[in-house]
């Protein structure tokens, strides 16, 4: 181990086998830490779900990486998967509005247009001349924050808000766009919105500075066999160097104690030198509220959506579908599912593993929504099959169908929500060798998540290297002795 690594034998347990909790676990193992990660449920992945339909191998959670960003990619190469990324087969999406499955419209930023052009269709002659108006508006000020749909309404109308943004952060967020911060949701538009009058233009420039920077290649990427595989590759990982992982463990207590943490399960009591918390908020702000009742408070205030995800089977034979890898729902027509995906159309893969078989994945639930996710698995497969019909004219019968229920699964990000983690940070940085990652802090996606937990695990490292410091040189008194 090298002088400026973590000393031999200091132990960091992880508490969340997630993606996040996985990711901190491998980068601390590489900086020389011993780590424990200690899982409450059966698995390891958290909402990265291998899964099986038909004999086909298939997502049941997050089916794609964002490639535009290192940290997702980086790790699953790290992990031994290289030669398994594997771009969408095909991008283009459709939206389903004003009765039927239409481009989705290029040039755009979270579905803010940069122009007009190609919106024709979706949105109405009236939300096109709105849109034309923006150059012509008085600056709209955005202050510490503000709801993008808030924001977005007030500069090009309610139509690019209901029928493009709301689909497009109600398939990341499950969340309502009028609610939704701008700040942490779409920061580059937030710091755009800072600087230029005209909201079109500000699009149009981050365009360019995309453009200017080379952003070649896929937005996403996947991974064969599911991105369900990256979690459990990562955790072979963690194992082969040396870390422990346990599931079924829940912990049920973390305080204090000399020398660093005592963490508590059903079973036993550890010791650890430090402490990285990644699990969702509800079970972070029980763990700290005996250390951290401020810190736990703010986690408290965390609200969540719950979402389900119906994976349907069919015969090749007996479903012809669009052109295209799926299509987004504005909630704005009332229709019950938000997306649908075509499985077997975006990946690759997947049309590989069986050619007779057609897998599509529909999804329903939004924030505030309760009356559609508590129909049994029956009804909601029902009520996708009725959209789909619908939608693409799809009227055989599945082969099988799989329902994944994902309850309080998504964070969200209300106005305010980067102050509110800045000030868990604050809270949570007074208790040395303790921190804090997960989706519902820097994002949901998965890049964000490992992002989050590597600045969590530096932030261990730091700690961990202040202590050996110490300890190697002790702070002299007055007297001349060793540090009182």
């Amino acid at each position: 181990m090298s002088a400026t690594g973590t000393r031999a034998g200091q132990h960091v347990v992880v508490i969340g086998a997630g993606i996040a909790g996985l990711a901190a676990a491998h980068r601390l193992l590489a900086r020389g830490a011993r780590v424990t990660v200690l899982e409450a449920s059966e698995r390891v992945g958290g909402k990265l779900l291998p899964g099986e339909i038909a004999g086909v191998r298939v997502d049941l959670g997050a089916e794609s990486l964002l490639a535009r960003r290192p940290e997702a990619v980086a790790l699953a190469r790290e992990a031994g998967l290289t030669d398994l990324l594997q771009p969408p087969a095909t991008a283009t999406a459709s939206i389903w509005t004003r009765g039927a499955l239409r481009p989705m419209p290029k040039g755009h930023v979270m579905g803010v247009p940069g122009t007009a052009a190609a919106l024709s269709g979706v949105l109405s002659d009236e939300g096109l001349a709105r849109i034309e108006r923006d150059a012509d508006l008085p600056r709209t000020e955005v202050g510490e924050d503000v709801a993008v749909g808030e924001y977005v309404a007030a500069r090009l109308g309610r139509e690019v808000v209901d029928r493009l943004i709301e689909p497009l952060l109600g398939g990341v967020y499950a969340g309502d766009a009028y609610r939704i911060s701008m700040r942490s949701a779409v920061p580059q538009l937030y710091q755009a919105a800072l600087t230029h009058t005209s909201l079109t233009e500000a699009v149009r420039e981050i365009q360019a500075g995309a453009a200017a920077q080379q952003q070649t290649g896929p937005v996403f990427t996947g991974i064969e066999g599911g991105v369900g595989r990256l979690p459990l590759a990562v955790a072979e990982a963690v194992r082969a160097r040396g870390g422990e992982i346990h599931t079924r463990v829940p912990v049920t207590g973390l305080r204090r104690e000399p020398g660093g943490w005592r963490v508590t399960t059903g079973e036993r009591a550890l010791h650890a030198d430090a402490v990285v918390v990644a699990v969702p908020a509800p079970a972070a702000a029980a763990l700290l509220a005996a250390e951290s009742p401020a810190a736990a408070a703010e986690l408290r205030t965390v609200e969540y959506a719950s979402m389900a995800l119906i994976t349907l089977a069919y015969r090749r034979c007996e479903a012809a579908l669009p052109e295209g890898s799926g299509f987004l729902v504005p909630p704005v027509d009332g229709r019950t599912i938000k997306a649908s995906t075509f499985a077997s159309r975006k990946w690759g893969w997947i049309a590989e593993e069986d050619p007779d078989v057609i897998v599509l994945r529909t999804s329903v639930g939004r924030y505030g929504e309760t009356e559609i996710l508590g129909r049994d698995d029956a009804g909601l497969v029902e009520v996708s099959r009725h959209d789909l019909r619908e939608a693409t004219g799809l009227t055989a019968t599945p082969l099988e169908t799989r329902v994944t229920r994902w309850t309080d699964g998504l964070p969200q990000y209300p106005v305010g929500h980067h102050a509110r983690v800045a000030r868990i940070r604050e809270h949570v940085a007074k208790l040395p060798g303790l921190a804090v990652c997960g989706a519902q802090y820097d994002g949901v996606g998965v890049p964000a998540c490992i992002a989050s937990a590597y600045a969590a695990a530096d932030q261990i490292h730091g700690d961990l290297s202040a202590v050996q410091e110490l300890t190697a040189h002790p702070v002299q008194s007055l007297h001349g002795g060793a540090g009182e």
